[in-house]
């Protein structure tokens, strides 16, 4: 890394949620000092889940800034997901405290922010503030789908984050979708 890139703050950003039949998708912006000490940093998909809720704690006390957005389901139908993907994605990069110089985002698409961006192909497994990134936006959105899961019990949500396993796929043929499933995704054709 050159003296330049060492003087520019770095932001990352990732997402989590996209595939999913319920809840929300929820990105995150992180920007980590550029000597930062964070051990083990990867993708949230190659990490448990006890790893995971293990670094994002690390991350959270060491981040210059962090910034979170959420779109839920009501307005993925609305909009589609690629489209609610990048709004949370600009979301994030809005609630940060701290103003960015350039922001790395993981994936093809730039999104709508007033900053020097880079899309990566696979950043989650190349950048730190990704990795960081993605991370953080896991652990969120695990914690709000096992929030779901208490109001929803019959569907799994604790255990599935929303995605379309067997059980819930299973409780879909039996049960009413809740407010949380995305009427646009139908696994079922015609069911929900």
């Amino acid at each position: 890394m050159s003296n330049i890139e060492l003087k520019r703050t770095i932001c990352g950003v990732d997402e989590v949620g996209r595939g999913t039949l319920a809840g929300p998708v929820v990105a995150s912006a992180v920007i980590l000092s550029a000597n930062h000490k964070i051990e083990g940093l990867k993708d949230s998909k190659k990490l448990t889940s006890i790893k995971r809720v293990k670094l994002s704690k690390i991350i959270q006390k060491n981040a210059l800034s962090i910034g979170i957005g959420i779109i839920d389901a009501t307005i993925i139908d609305k909009i589609n997901i690629r489209q609610a993907t990048l709004l949370a994605m600009s979301n994030s990069v809005k609630d940060l405290s701290l103003k960015p110089d350039i922001v790395l985002i993981d994936g093809v698409d730039k999104i709508n922010i007033p900053h020097h961006q880079k899309a990566i192909i696979g950043g989650d497994s190349k950048e730190d503030s990704i990795m960081a990134a993605s991370i953080i936006a896991k652990v969120e959105r695990d914690k709000l789908m096992d929030i779901y899961a208490i109001a929803y019990p019959d569907f799994g949500f604790e255990k599935n984050k929303g995605y379309g396993t067997k059980f819930h796929l299973n409780a879909l043929k039996i049960n009413e979708p809740t407010p949380l499933h995305r009427m646009t995704f139908n696994p079922l054709k015609n069911k929900y």
